[in-house]
């Protein structure tokens, strides 16, 4: 007998549907300091986000300048 093969994507997709569609109403409140934390983590992340594209701005550049330069005439590669 063959058993279905499930992919690890699959199981982990399925575990979260189970997760958010089983949760019971907690009844409970936000601290206010929760959401001045929050906002302290996407300011973080922001910054983060901007030294790590200025840090590889050079490879970037170079990267993008391969994939969309034209080809130059009688120059096979």
């Amino acid at each position: 007998m063959r058993f279905p093969v499930w992919s690890s994507s699959s199981v982990i997709i399925c575990v979260c549907f189970w997760f958010v569609f089983a949760a019971r109403p907690a009844h409970a409140y936000i601290d206010p300091g929760t959401g001045s934390y929050l906002l302290q983590l996407l300011i973080g992340g922001l910054f983060a986000a901007a030294f790590t594209l200025k840090a590889f701005w050079g490879r970037i550049r170079i990267a993008l300048s391969r994939v969309f330069r034209k080809p130059q005439d009688g120059v096979n590669e």
